[in-house]
Parts: C-alpha cells; sequence; structure tokens
C-alpha cells in the first residue's frame, strides 16, 4: 500500500490527522462517544495525539454515564456454561443490540459472583459468599462497591417467613429490575425485588440497603431517586408518583414496558384471544393521547420478564417493526409484524425447537436475556415441557 498523499506543505497525510487542534479532537471524541463506547476505544487508539485529547474510560467508566456501554449485552452460553465456569476461562461474550457485533472480555470477577441484572450495558453483580453487591463495568474493569444485600434481611420482618435463611438472599435477588442514578458524588442503585414486592435502595455512600414502606403495584409509576435529607442524616426514597394510567378497555394482561430509540413503550394484547398485539408511546399516555403506534423505528422488540429492543441489522432474519415473545401455549418464539398484524415463526424450522434437534438461534440468546433467572445460569430458551435447555 503507497504512503499517505503529502499535503500541501509537504506533511504525510497521517501526520497532518495527528496535528489536529486540540478543540477539534474533543469535538470528534464526543460525537464518537455519543454513538458507542467502542468505537470510542478504537479513536483514542488512532494515535497519541487523539489518545491524549480524549479523556480515558477507564477509572471513570462507571461513575460517568458517558462512558457506559449502553447498547451491549451478555449473552448467555448454553452448555450449562454459566459465567465464571472454568470452560469459559473468565471470558464472556457480549452483542451489540444496534449492529450485531459481538466481543469477548475477560472478566474473572465471576468466579465467585454471579450477574441479577445489566442497567445501561453495565452488570449487576451479587457476591455469591458474602452477598455484596456490586456495579461492574465489562469493557474497563471499573467497580462501584455498594452495601451486602444480606443488610436488608432484618427489615423483610413476615416476608419470606418460610424460606430458610441460608436462602433468602437468593431468592431475594432471583428476579431483580435495578435503575441507578448519579448525583451529589454518590451513585444511587435502586432493586425491584419481585420476591417480596418491595422496592430496595442504596448509594455508595451507605452502609446498607433500605426497604420502602410501600409495595410495588401494576400501574405505571415515576419513582424519583433516593435524595439527601439533612432531618434523618441519611438518604430517603419517597412514594411512587402515578405518571399515567391506560384508559379501561385498551389493553389486557400481561403487558410490558420496553425502552425503544429513547422512547418508553408500553405494548399488551388488545383482546382475551391474543391475536394482535398494540404500542402505546408512554410520553402519548402521560398528556392522556391514548394512539396506538406500529412503526418502532424499524426495531424489533424481545418481550418476555423483560423487553430488549433490537436493531433489525443486528438480526439474522430481520423483520423490522415487529414483536418477538414466546407463543403462550406451544412455547416457541413467534414474531408479530406490527404494520401488517400478521403473525410468522421468528425462527427457521432447524432452529424453531431450540438446541435439540436443530442449533440454537441468535432469537433464543436474546430472549433468554429477557429472563434474568435464567440469563446468567447456563440455559437457553428452546421448545421442551419447561421451556428451558442447558445445551446450545
Amino acid at each position: 500500500m503507497p504512503p499517505p498523499a503529502p499535503g500541501a506543505d509537504g506533511a504525510p497525510a497521517a501526520d497532518r490527522w495527528a496535528s489536529l487542534p486540540g478543540d477539534l479532537i474533543r469535538l470528534v471524541a464526543s460525537r464518537v462517544l455519543a454513538g458507542d463506547l467502542l468505537d470510542y476505544v478504537r479513536f483514542r487508539a488512532v494515535c497519541a495525539s487523539w489518545r491524549s485529547g480524549a479523556a480515558c474510560p477507564r477509572g471513570r467508566g462507571v461513575a460517568d454515564p458517558r462512558f457506559h456501554p449502553r447498547r451491549w449485552m451478555m449473552l448467555p452460553e448454553g452448555h450449562g456454561l454459566r459465567p465464571g465456569h472454568p470452560d469459559l476461562r473468565g471470558y464472556i461474550r457480549f452483542l451489540n443490540l444496534d449492529t450485531g457485533t459481538l466481543v469477548r472480555a475477560h472478566l474473572p470477577l465471576f468466579s465467585d459472583h454471579c450477574a441479577i441484572d445489566s442497567v445501561d450495558g453495565l452488570l449487576l453483580l451479587l457476591g455469591e459468599e458474602d452477598s455484596a453487591v456490586r456495579l461492574l463495568h465489562p469493557f474497563t474493569g471499573d467497580i462501584a462497591e455498594l452495601p451486602p444485600l444480606a443488610t436488608i434481611l432484618p427489615q423483610l420482618g413476615p416476608l419470606l417467613r418460610n424460606c430458610p435463611a441460608p436462602y433468602k438472599i437468593r431468592r431475594l435477588a432471583d428476579v431483580v429490575s435495578a435503575s441507578v442514578s448519579f448525583s451529589a458524588g454518590a451513585i444511587s442503585v435502586m432493586l425491584a425485588l419481585h420476591e417480596v414486592h418491595h422496592v430496595a435502595f442504596a448509594t455508595t455512600l451507605d452502609r446498607q440497603w433500605t426497604l420502602s414502606s410501600w409495595s410495588t403495584i401494576v400501574e405505571i409509576f415515576l419513582v424519583d431517586p433516593p435524595v439527601k435529607d439533612a432531618v434523618v442524616s441519611g438518604y430517603v426514597l419517597h412514594p411512587p408518583k402515578l405518571i399515567a394510567t391506560l384508559p379501561e378497555g385498551n389493553l389486557i394482561r400481561p403487558f410490558y414496558l420496553a425502552e425503544c430509540d429513547s422512547e418508553i413503550l408500553l405494548l399488551g394484547h388488545k383482546e382475551f384471544y391474543m391475536s394482535q398485539i398494540v404500542v402505546f408511546k408512554l410520553a402519548d399516555l402521560v398528556v392522556q393521547r391514548c394512539i396506538p403506534i406500529t412503526s418502532i423505528g424499524g426495531n424489533t422488540l424481545f418481550v418476555s420478564e423483560r423487553s430488549l429492543s433490537v436493531a433489525s441489522k443486528a438480526l439474522p432474519n430481520p423483520m423490522g417493526d415487529s414483536v418477538v415473545h414466546i407463543h403462550p401455549s406451544e412455547h416457541y418464539a413467534v414474531q408479530y409484524h406490527l404494520i401488517s398484524g400478521t403473525w410468522s415463526s421468528a425462527t427457521d424450522h432447524c432452529s424453531l425447537y431450540g438446541p435439540a434437534p436443530g442449533p440454537c438461534s441468535l432469537y433464543h440468546l436474546i430472549h433468554t436475556c429477557c429472563s434474568r433467572n435464567r440469563w446468567s445460569s447456563g440455559l437457553v430458551f428452546g421448545k421442551n415441557l419447561e421451556g428451558w435447555f442447558g445445551g446450545a
């Protein structure tokens, strides 16, 4: 390959790129970072000048939301290979939900931790021996320490009364939904504990988790992050505020919330026979408009216990503006096209039944990510009597 053509001043093109003004390097770096963190890492690797002109994500990957790997999801392995299994040698795969790119990261912390949720691409980990809760950035290795989950046990009262003490923590963490906020030099984490129908919160400055006095319910609520209260000398969590209601008769349960292209969507079935799926924007419901939408930007929504929005180009058999979920009686992945109102199988005939007899489809792996208690267990969704396979 010939060398870069020199500029008018005789300097090679590579040297001219390396000598860009610092403010221009920072501007370009911010635009790249707004897209994808790993593109930003590649940008910094071009030359010493670009690396020094763009902030290093290591050391601030958790505390600074700009460096969160927002659209990266840890993929299950199947074959009973949970993260941390010796056969994986400390490596875990991640999928970019916008591009379909796969990368591997070396995460030895999983030797004595399990993943219970993912927030903005950060992994929420639970220590298997000491119940320590940690936020891990999978690509920088940065960690934020939170109190042990065991500190919540004295607050449970009669909740989980019939569960033996050694298993209470594991049951609490089995199905968890987490949110994270950043303010006043502290990271605040809220956990929706589905087992006890309460919310718990803690910050990186606390020594224990605090259980909410109110229980979670099905309505659509907004819960403010914990705030400092000088009267009680600590952080408090105010009760939730109702922000939207769905007019009666527009959806029947089950229904789901999903984030898609910076919009929060509410989706579910229109009638008892579940022959069609309807989708509403939460922003419309807040202003009391109840107008279903049929376009979700060409994306595909995977819905189960959780919901994931995946760009069509990240999927092997794309069908944009569609919803993938598991057929309630047949236990296989079906796809509903919002524009045409038609149903189809989400996988080909070979992988329809999951890992046996055919190979596992990427659809099965992504759908497994929607079930957090299976997501890091080494199981993959497929068609059998229980719906889950150890193989893949």
